[in-house]
């Protein structure tokens, strides 16, 4: 069991070493198009024609490949976790290649990050062995997950229908815990697609039974929603504020899922649930830190009519015959005076 432990584990480590890198190969391709044309961030697309950019695209598609795999030899609390490895790759990435300056906070940062995911590693519970789409089916249908599933979709409709259109611009949680409930959803349907097509591709062909279905379509439908709101709270909300958030949500809302769906704590010592939930903490931590030290982004003027540091032309002769000549000051914004001439009567 420990081997596809560290089959899930390797494959982790590739996609977070992947997606990682695609966000600064799609951030130098997004530079070259804003020198050439619009910018992305005021609605220019100038991006799509250049290569460097989809490169970038092609290898976060490689990580995310790579990460629904992982989740078929390993469970959901080792898998989720280490999805911190992407933010360390990005913020030394963009240390050497874009200028973006890594502080001293920072590297502790990055360390926090790497110890928390060795003590995950070490103390990850084994996966358990499923045979068939059907054995998947009865663990989705417990009471147990029943109820998760329940309190997860009344929370969200709460979330959706009425804290939505009242806080959804004022208060981050609102959009990020609609996010943050539904990727948990999410993960346990991926989780079980991969696993059916890992058995399919075994020689047991897994789409035969309409359970797999229903895992694809809830899939495909938590997806759309979990996207739709993540870009709605990155288009509100700073970056730098909404991605620690979200990690921290959506890591303990799938971890909390995957633990009552595949009783994945089940079997273990207490020593080892608190040392992985320590682990966590510290890699939550170490990823705060990271995000909390980054510098933002300078902002983007779109004026074309930029304000001009005004100057004051003097002209004056030195005195000793020669030509009249010109001294330019930096001066205080000038002031429009309308003068009027005025008649005065004795």
């Amino acid at each position: 069991m420990y081997s596809s432990n560290l089959i899930g584990f390797i494959l982790a480590v590739v996609s977070g070493a992947f997606i990682g890198s695609s966000f600064i190969i799609k951030k130098k391709g997004l530079q070259r198009a804003g020198l050439n044309g619009t910018p992305a961030s005021v609605g220019g697309y100038g991006y799509l024609l250049q290569p460097l950019w989809w490169i970038g695209m092609i290898t976060m598609i490689v990580g995310e490949i790579a990460n629904f795999v992982a989740y078929i030899y390993a469970p959901a609390v080792l898998v989720t976790p280490l999805g911190a490895l992407s933010i360390i790759v990005s913020a030394v990435l963009a240390h050497f290649m874009l200028g973006e300056k890594l502080q001293k906070m920072g590297m502790l940062g990055c360390l926090l990050c790497i110890v928390g995911s060795t003590e995950i590693v070490l103390h990850a519970p084994q996966e358990r062995s499923l045979s068939s789409v059907l054995e998947i089916w009865l663990l989705a249908v417990q009471p147990a997950f029943l109820l998760y599933i329940a309190s997860a979709m009344a929370l969200s409709f709460f979330l959706i229908f009425y804290c939505a259109p009242r806080y959804g611009q004022t208060n981050i949680f609102v959009y990020i815990g609609i996010c943050s409930i539904i990727g948990s959803l999410t993960v346990m349907s991926v989780k079980a697609i991969g696993i059916a097509i890992k058995l399919t591709l075994d020689g047991s062909n897994q789409f035969v039974y309409f359970q797999t279905w229903i895992f694809i379509v809830v899939g495909v439908s938590c997806i759309i929603t979990n996207l739709n709101y993540l870009n709605m709270a990155l288009d509100t909300f700073n970056t730098t504020v909404v991605s620690p958030i979200y990690y921290a949500l959506f890591t303990s809302f799938t971890i909390l899922a995957s633990a009552i769906m595949f009783k994945d704590y089940s079997g273990q010592s207490i020593s080892s649930i608190a040392s992985e939930l320590c682990g966590f903490i510290t890699v939550l931590s170490g990823t705060t830190v990271l995000h909390c030290t980054r510098l933002p982004d300078p902002p983007v003027s779109t004026d074309v009519y930029s304000p001009l540091s005004p100057k004051v032309s003097w002209y004056f002769q030195p005195g000793n015959g020669e030509p009249w000549k010109q001294k330019e000051e930096d001066g205080p914004p000038l002031n429009l005076i309308t003068i009027t001439q005025q008649d005065h009567f004795k």
